[in-house]
């Protein structure tokens, strides 16, 4: 041990004086060069032989000694502000990222209407538009070369590598669909009423999740409906279980995307292209998006806690393209313009939102949340979800496969089999005139319509009209109430149940009564 020590002093010891010992000189040359009085001192005590000569040398020495430390300090002024200009807060360099995202899709913009212009004042003069370059050939040819043809699952353009393309997932997707997919063999045989009552069995007998038997002709009926289905109430009530099951059921899991409380826009779901990296960043949500147009399964999407930040803000350009009224008008715009080696169906920088997916939001309505807005609830089928269904037990139900457009058509063939009645029609139409003149409320042509598609997809569901209306009036018209002030209108509202009464019979819109008696004991 006693040799390690001597050798440690000998060799490592030394190299630490060493390092000391340049610190202690630059100190000590501090030291020295701002010590004034001693420097005075040492002057005077030549100065006494000084002649004229010497004492301008003298000048110029201490002129060129104060240079010297203006120099440094300006030097080293510089290199502080260089490494505190290199340091940008995560927050500030997000947002430049974004700006610089913005401003070169502005640019390839402009510069796209500038060549629209060129080309028509060309056209104008009688010429010719000018070829493009090489590169840009090349680029529309492997574009083009990549657009599936017929079947869906039928890609034979060659597999990219996922390293080399600024979409490292929707390549590897594309390349799984390539290579290795095979589509399953659907068993379409079954009604809506025999797939609701499947379902609810395999809930039960393979996921231990219980559900009623109506809970689950609600769900089922939005599905035809609306492209959105929002799913309340309180904690620990199979919010997200219910879609869970759903995606297990039919063999095509539900992708779960967390809603973040900062999220604030578009890129929060979309992801964005990052400058520096020139690489997409890709989510979730655009994945499985982008996925569902390889295959013919129903898809369900989850935004788990989406009202934990503003809906209306990240999720308003969704809920504008759901309601365009044609397929090939409901797409992602992911990108200003196509890459050579990008994903097979991003086609003019978009992305196809296919028939087969829907989403759903869940949401709790407590004190950490943010109220949804009205243009969402509008666009949606609101189900609350506000106890748990009693344990049963089933025979064991295995998983099926069913394609999006068998589902659909079933939905079709409940529309045209159980329209809704005129005598309900008429109803209706009677109930919309006291809630206008009552309470200044009406329905408004999107909930006459999307009551007329759930009554008879949830008849075809086995249940019955009556309980349909009873529960579509309750979630899309009377849930308007809570932007009324109830607390002057509590007469209107008792007198309001017995309306309903004479209107539909004694005791027959349950749900919408109860709800109204809720918001009187709240209100």
């Amino acid at each position: 041990m006693d040799n390690f020590f001597r050798y440690f002093y000998q060799d490592i010891g030394r190299v630490f004086q060493a390092f000391i010992d340049v610190f202690a000189a630059f100190f000590n040359f501090l030291n020295y060069l701002l010590n004034f009085p001693m420097r005075m001192d040492i002057i005077k005590s030549y100065s006494d032989d000084f002649g004229v000569g010497e004492w301008i040398l003298l000048l110029i020495a201490n002129l060129l000694l104060v240079a010297v430390i203006v120099i440094l300090g300006i030097l080293f002024a510089k290199l502080l502000r260089k490494i505190f200009r290199r340091y940008i807060p995560a927050k500030k360099f997000d947002e430049l990222s974004k700006q610089v995202k913005n401003l070169q899709r502005d640019l390839i913009r402009a510069n796209y209407e500038k060549d629209k212009l060129l080309a028509m004042r060309v056209a104008e003069l009688g010429g010719s538009i000018p070829e493009q370059p090489p590169e840009e050939e090349n680029t529309e040819e492997q574009t083009e070369e990549f657009v599936p043809t017929g079947d869906r699952n039928t890609i034979t353009s060659p597999c990219v590598d996922p390293q080399e393309s600024r979409f490292f997932r929707l390549t590897s997707v594309d390349n799984f669909y390539k290579t290795t997919y095979v589509p399953p063999v659907y068993d379409n045989a079954f009604t809506l009423e025999d797939f609701c009552v499947r379902f609810r069995n395999y809930s039960a007998s393979q996921l231990r999740l219980y559900y009623d038997l109506d809970m689950i002709r609600y769900f089922i009926a939005s599905l035809g409906t609306a492209r959105i289905i929002i799913l309340q109430g309180i904690s620990g009530t199979g919010k997200t279980s219910l879609p869970y099951a759903f995606g297990q059921f039919i063999s095509n899991p539900t992708t779960v995307v967390s809603v973040q409380p900062a999220w604030r826009e578009r890129t929060e779901l979309y992801g964005y292209f990052n400058e520096f990296s020139k690489k997409y960043t890709e989510t979730d949500f655009l994945r499985a998006i982008y996925e569902a147009n390889y295959y013919k399964d129903p898809h369900m999407l989850i935004l788990d806690e989406m009202n934990i930040a503003r809906v209306e803000y990240y999720f308003a350009e969704m809920l504008s393209i759901l309601e365009m009224p044609r397929r090939e008008e409901r797409v992602m715009d992911i990108v200003a313009a196509t890459w050579d080696n990008d994903p097979c169906l991003i086609q003019d920088g978009k992305v196809q939102i296919d028939d087969n997916v829907w989403f759903v939001g869940t949401i709790n309505n407590d004190d950490s949340t943010f109220a949804v807005a009205d243009k969402v609830y509008d666009r949606a089928i609101p189900i609350d979800l506000d106890s748990r269904a009693d344990p049963f037990e089933c025979e064991m139900e295995p998983s099926t496969h069913i394609s999006a457009d068998r589902l659909t058509d079933l939905f079709n063939e409940a529309k045209m089999l159980y329209p809704i009645t005129q005598e309900s029609l008429d109803k209706l139409e009677e109930l919309n005139a006291y809630l206008i003149k009552t309470f200044r409320l009406a329905f408004g042509n999107r909930i006459m319509r999307q009551i007329q598609d759930y009554v008879p997809c949830f008849v075809g569901c086995g249940g019955t009209e009556q309980q349909a209306i009873d529960f579509i009036i309750a979630k899309k018209v009377l849930r308007k109430f809570e932007s009324l002030n109830l607390v002057f209108m509590k007469d209107e509202l008792a007198k309001f149940n017995h309306y309903l009464d004479k209107l539909f019979g004694k005791d027959k819109m349950k749900i919408c009564k109860e709800y109204v008696e809720l918001l009187k004991k709240n209100n």
